[in-house]
């Protein structure tokens, strides 16, 4: 059974974003392995907290990944 964890700041994905990114990555895996995978096919998408992650030894935020799509 294949797992995809995929990991993102919170408040930076909408649902309709989270979701769309669940199915795309099953149809990747899908597409790799076979359409009998797909009920077995696992994707996780977790959100952490804004400034728990971090880059170059620096936190990153919400409003830091907002500025990057505006591009500030």
């Amino acid at each position: 059974m294949p797992l995809v964890e995929v990991k993102a700041i919170k408040g930076v994905f909408s649902a309709e974003q989270r979701q769309d990114v669940i199915e795309r990555m099953t149809d990747v895996l899908v597409d790799v392995e076979g359409e009998y995978m797909r009920p077995v096919t696992v994707v996780l998408f977790e959100e952490i907290s804004s400034g728990d992650w971090g880059i170059g030894g620096n936190t990153l935020t919400t409003q830091d990944v907002h500025a990057l799509k505006a591009g500030a």
